[in-house]
């Protein structure tokens, strides 16, 4: 029994999710109540809203492993979970179940905050989901833009269901404010995990070639690839030294925070970019920018200690 939920857990890649759903409630608990911010949600209504953009998350996980089951079968399949430790078909009955669940709560949660035309976005989502496992992910780049924005709206979207509605004359400025420190962050998980895409690509270049994707690496080749990765980490490095000079300045620890745990490590993928060659130092880049993500996000938490 433990070992088929294993199974699922690692279908819909549960550790993805948790750290979605971290994110979101960090939003929640440390920039929203700390600092007395007016808000539409309450706690049941914000926790299903986590629920909805999972469930979306975790149906997008499952259609994309379903359409990648050839590919996959080259580039892990060590780690196949479809068609050896789950059938389609039960995969495609848990991927109709969890976007049900999403897409209903969304219009749940559109009709609570009256603004019944943001249940859209909730069906949006999810089929941007699935145009991407069918289609985006074969064309150069548009599929790796398509995810990284859809993480960074994973963010934005606290603001628009939670901040949004909450909005008068007399409150705007601090309710901009507080958006905006959430389009920084969204920005960022969209530049990082945009880099992390295009590292995935150089990974699974053999499978995706024989699945007929146009990706970055089978377009301008490995070496070409790897060298605009490590471009792009420099261009991580200078936007997170310009973000601290102009807004944590002021504030050391959070200072010294990204100084150790979102810089220093990004600096370390630079290094290792420049020289990457094997497949165990290409796979290594994408757990640095994972750690480099889930430490930025995590910054969140001291802003209640330090913003006062």
């Amino acid at each position: 029994m433990i070992d088929a939920f294993m199974k699922y857990f690692k279908l819909i890649r549960l550790p993805n999710l948790l750290f979605i759903a971290i994110a979101q409630i960090l939003i929640k608990l440390a920039l929203f109540k700390p600092f007395g911010i007016a808000t539409t949600l309450s706690l049941t209504d914000f926790i299903l809203l986590v629920v909805a953009t999972v469930s979306i998350a975790a149906g997008g996980n499952i259609i994309n492993d379903i359409y990648d089951v050839t590919i996959d079968k080259i580039n892990k399949p060590d780690a196949l979970v479809i068609g050896k430790h789950i059938s389609e078909k039960s995969a495609y009955n848990l991927y109709f179940i969890l976007n049900i669940i999403g897409v209903g709560i969304g219009f749940y949660l559109s009709n609570k905050i009256d603004k019944p035309g943001f249940s859209a976005i909730f069906i949006v989502i999810s089929a941007l989901l699935y145009l991407y496992a069918s289609y985006f992910k074969s064309m150069l780049l548009v599929g790796n833009i398509i995810i990284s924005a859809l993480v960074a709206f994973s963010l934005i979207i606290v603001g628009i269901f939670d901040l949004f509605p909450a909005i008068n004359e007399v409150n705007r400025s601090t309710q901009s404010t507080i958006f905006s420190i959430i389009i920084d962050y969204a920005l960022f998980a969209f530049f990082l995990n945009f880099i992390r895409e295009i590292v995935k690509d150089v990974q699974d270049i053999k499978g995706d070639k024989n699945g007929g994707l146009n990706t970055l690496p089978i377009a301008i080749g490995k070496k070409r690839t790897l060298s605009l990765v490590f471009i792009l980490g420099i261009i991580a490095v200078f936007l997170v030294v310009g973000y601290m000079y102009q807004y944590l300045y002021n504030t050391q620890a959070l200072m010294l925070y990204f100084l150790l745990l979102v810089l220093a490590p990004l600096l370390y993928f630079c290094i290792q970019a420049f020289g990457a060659k094997t497949e165990k130092e290409i796979s290594r880049l994408s757990v640095v920018l994972k750690i480099v993500l889930f430490f930025g996000m995590c910054s969140l938490a001291l802003y209640p200690f330090v913003l006062k």
